[in-house]
């Protein structure tokens, strides 16, 4: 008796802890409550998709906010540029940009960069946030001779950090089977003229792959998402720039199930351990 109860207790264990994980599967899906936030609440831009190019809308609503994050990494469509003026001159780069809703059942906040975020110590890196993801641009395109090299401070000196503090994010949907949030960011298939400094020869010229960064708050979380892997969208931006024609898909890793789920899971067990034990004496 005591091994089949064993076995049902177990048994039952398995079920209530897949039970939390499809409770919050189900509360998986697209962002909701989406807002516009941050210390310059205004410096945004909204662009829709007509399966071709991407194009700026004026005076957008709040529709045109959400209609714009309808989208995946196999179809990205239109995007929110958070601190889009961070490339004219008279930026205030001590302020951001945020779009904030609600996904899996949680709040998140996605922000522009600011200053700071470039020139503080990143992590147990031993350097600084631009100096770190600078390096890991060059060294992931197969550039990595040239860290050290000076480039860092030329690439700083021409605005650089501005130019990748501004994310264009065209989705953020949540996978229901893994709980992964997953976030577009629209860029450009060769970054190479913004990361080297010069206009590569089209033909010949390198090709460098780093998307923008966006800064995430979600779950208990603070930290930087970007990619160095773009994907070709099927879009361009009708605004000269070529922009909008890669998407960067990043990602917010699921996280095991919250202390209180695991606690509440353990007091059920303890329950019928409990009753085991009364009728035994009984």
């Amino acid at each position: 008796m005591k091994n089949n109860f064993g076995k049902i207790l177990f048994g039952t264990s398995i079920a209530l802890g897949l039970s939390i994980v499809t409770a919050n599967t189900a509360q998986a899906g697209t962002i909701t409550s989406v807002d516009i936030g941050g210390t310059a609440a205004n410096d945004y831009f909204v662009y829709e998709s007509d399966g071709t190019n991407t194009s700026r809308v004026l005076n957008p609503t709040s529709g045109d906010i959400n209609q714009a994050l309808v989208g995946d990494s196999s179809n990205p469509g239109g995007n929110i540029e958070l601190a889009a003026s961070s490339e004219q001159g008279g930026f205030d780069f001590t302020k951001n940009t945020t779009l904030e809703g609600e996904i899996g059942g949680k709040d998140i906040t996605l922000s522009s960069l600011t200053l700071s975020d470039w020139t503080s110590t990143y992590k147990n890196t031993g350097l600084t946030f631009g100096e770190y993801w600078f390096n890991s641009a060059l060294t992931a395109n197969g550039f990595g001779i040239l860290v050290g090299s000076g480039l860092f401070n030329t690439f700083q000196a021409q605005n650089g950090f501005q130019r990748f503090s501004d994310p264009n994010i065209s989705y953020v949907n949540q996978d229901y089977t893994t709980g992964d949030i997953n976030i577009g960011l629209a860029g450009h298939l060769n970054a190479a003229p913004m990361i080297l400094g010069t206009d590569p020869d089209p033909m010949y010229g390198p090709v460098i792959q780093a998307s923008e960064i966006v800064k995430y708050t979600y779950n208990g979380t603070t930290d930087y998402l970007f990619s160095f892997t773009g994907t070709n969208s099927d879009l361009v931006s009708d605004d000269g720039t070529h922009s909008h024609n890669a998407n960067y898909n990043v990602t917010i890793p699921a996280k095991t199930p919250e202390p209180s789920a695991i606690l509440g899971l353990l007091g059920v067990i303890g329950m019928f351990a409990a009753q085991r034990r009364k009728k035994v004496a009984s």
